[in-house]
């Protein structure tokens, strides 16, 4: 008795490139955004409003100078209390990452994911003539993998 294959005839695959999808297909252009001279509270004010664990901070010409985070701010908070310092006085120019990775807009996003896993960073901003542009989250490429489901990921 042979055993008998359910499985119908398969489509010719489609030995193709799927069209290259960017990080710029599915990058935030519509950012919060933090200047060096606000205080600590204030971002860590806007990132419980916004439900975001951070953002890029920008000079007043749009230049990306920096990023500041969840924990800069817990460094701040806890640092305040050790050394009994009140937060108004510090700024976000004073506790940012200011070697900030950034990531092209023509990358194909799984290269993007690649590089999220490999930095263990969460969020890479985008940066085009030297103004930011956009962002990229690992939530992003979370969702272009869902809406490529099923295509070649090349």
């Amino acid at each position: 008795m042979g055993i008998k294959s359910f499985q119908g005839a398969r489509k010719q695959q489609n030995t193709a490139t799927v069209a290259a999808i960017k990080v710029s297909d599915f990058m935030t252009r519509d950012l919060i955004t933090f200047k060096p001279e606000q205080t600590v509270e204030e971002v860590i004010q806007t990132l419980i409003k916004n439900k975001i664990s951070g953002g890029p901070v920008v000079n007043s010409n749009n230049e990306l100078i920096g990023i500041i985070s969840e924990g800069d701010c817990l460094k701040q908070i806890s640092e305040s209390r050790y050394y009994n310092m009140p937060m108004e006085q510090h700024t976000v120019e004073n506790r940012m990452a200011k070697n900030v990775e950034t990531i092209d807009g023509n990358m194909n996003v799984f290269d993007a994911a690649n590089k999220f896993l490999e930095s263990k960073i969460r969020r890479f901003p985008i940066v085009e003539n030297g103004k930011l542009v956009g962002q990229i989250s690992q939530k992003d490429i979370l969702i272009a993998a869902l809406e490529l489901k099923g295509q070649n990921w090349k």
